[in-house]
């Protein structure tokens, strides 16, 4: 679960710089027509960078409520570190699950994708029917069982980091907020989500996957 203990922790030993926001590896229209350019430059100049602004700034009042010893400040503040520094671990994650080019997952991937779901069509109609189901906002995911070996399916709500809510090492993040989807697909998820599968970088989520069996 998410820690309190290990935020207050991360902080007093990290004197770092702020997050910024990342740059992407393509240009705002390159995933058209799955997503809109428009949908992507807000999604990533306005929503992100929210998450970034805020994460920082939660940041510092927590490193002057520490300082000071506030008890209460520090609690007060978790639940924004918890929602934007997420918002800024997920759409870190999802920019890189996204390509323009036609990708296929390696060797690696395909043999725990069947292992896990049986096929990769399998494992589509089930991560699908995750991120459509999810109630409001969230994220469907797969995820690396790095104990039991497996790949899973599973939704996290709001900006909740799959890691540090569930375990599981993140692999593929399908953002299910409206702000990713809406000015194009309107109120139809499952359109979305069914297109998506189009762009995504299966080299990335093939190279998380080796990376978590290390």
């Amino acid at each position: 679960m998410f820690s309190l203990t290990r935020v207050i922790a991360h902080n007093i030993r990290n004197a770092r710089t702020k997050f910024t926001l990342p740059e992407l590896a393509y240009n705002y229209k390159a995933l058209e027509p799955i997503i809109s350019g428009e949908i992507m430059e807000i999604h990533h100049t306005k929503h992100h960078q929210a998450y970034i602004t805020n994460y920082n700034a939660a940041e510092e009042k927590l490193k002057v409520a520490v300082e000071k010893g506030d008890a209460s400040a520090i609690i007060a503040l978790q639940g924004a570190l918890r929602f934007n520094g997420g918002g800024h671990i997920n759409h870190s994650i999802f920019w890189n699950n996204l390509t323009p080019e036609s990708t296929k997952p390696s060797a690696e991937m395909n043999s725990a994708i069947e292992a896990s779901f049986g096929s990769f069509e399998k494992m589509v109609q089930l991560l699908s029917a995750v991120s459509v189901g999810v109630q409001g906002s969230g994220w469907g995911w797969l995820g690396y069982d790095k104990n039991e070996g497996k790949i899973k399916a599973v939704a996290c709500a709001n900006q909740d980091p799959l890691q540090a809510t569930t375990g599981l090492i993140p692999l593929l993040g399908i953002d299910v907020w409206e702000h990713a989807y809406y000015l194009q697909y309107r109120n139809v998820r499952a359109d979305y989500v069914k297109s998506i599968f189009d762009v995504i970088n299966w080299n990335d989520v093939s190279e998380r996957l080796r990376k978590a069996k290390e």
